[in-house]
């Protein structure tokens, strides 16, 4: 396998999975994996409806200790690193400022959940609305989002809207939104902040990674260069899932490397 280090995944510590973390340690190593990131949900200000549990707060420090236990006993198989999936809404920023502080981190992941009170997993994003108004809110608040908040290493899943919106029959392209996402792009590349190539969009209708593979190649021609690659395994099946695709997309659009981060510092590995 030519990508070793899965930087994208949900085990039990996050409120929509039921994966036990060992089990997903001991998959990724019977995979060939020599690099593991867990990237525990934690979505403050999400808009939980009435009597909904709070599944995307994170305890960070039950994950951390179950984590550095599994570094004891897994360490000499593979390397595991402490890391975070952070829903980004800036209307709660010193909040995500504050978590991102107190902890020590490996590496963190901001993604765009929710705009403006709506998560575009759920029919009532796409109500009273235009596909079009749909997908440019969504693209412009990542927007918003990135030029308001910088304590982040990559940006996940820049078009997550993708994947859900094929369920309703909306049909989306990069050339559609390329002046957004074209800014999106550029900004990450100034702030020195980094995009993943996420494989959970080949489980859905979408047939593609997450981004696209169109904007994989658009990325690189501004001159990004620091990309991770995560299974947004959620079930412990899916660690290191699509992996041999995800090489190949990214042998095809010319890049030589992937980054594994610790300490918040990345390196590159070489795409064999």
């Amino acid at each position: 396998m030519a990508i070793k280090a899965d930087y994208h995944l949900h085990s039990s510590f996050s409120g929509d999975s039921h994966a036990s973390m060992e089990n997903m340690i001991q998959t990724a190593i019977k995979k060939g994996l020599t690099h593991l990131c867990f990237t525990e949900h934690h979505d403050i200000g999400f808009p939980y409806q009435e009597g909904q549990a709070e599944i995307f707060s994170l305890n960070p420090d039950a994950y951390l200790f179950d984590l550095i236990r599994y570094k004891e006993k897994y360490g000499e198989k593979i390397h595991l690193f402490y890391g975070v999936e952070l829903g980004i809404q800036l209307s709660v920023k010193k909040e995500m400022l504050r978590f991102v502080h107190e902890h020590d981190f490996d590496f963190i992941i901001a993604s765009t959940h929710i705009c403006h009170g709506k998560d575009p997993y759920f029919d009532s994003y796409y109500e009273n609305r235009t596909e079009k108004e749909a997908f440019e809110e969504y693209f412009l608040t990542t927007l918003e989002n990135i030029k308001g908040f910088d304590y982040f290493d990559i940006y996940g899943h820049l078009d997550y809207i993708a994947r859900y919106a094929k369920d309703r029959g909306f049909e989306y392209s990069y050339s559609q939104y390329s002046d957004i996402i074209d800014e999106i792009l550029s900004l990450l590349i100034e702030k020195e902040k980094g995009i993943e190539l996420n494989t959970g969009g080949y489980r859905t209708l979408l047939s593609q990674p997450n981004p696209t593979k169109d904007i994989l190649k658009r990325y690189q021609e501004l001159g990004g260069d620091r990309i991770t690659i995560g299974s947004d395994a959620h079930k412990t099946e899916q660690v290191g899932d699509y992996f041999v695709e995800a090489a190949s997309l990214l042998k095809e659009l010319g890049y030589k490397y992937y980054c594994v981060y610790e300490k918040r510092i990345p390196e590159y590995k070489l795409l064999t």
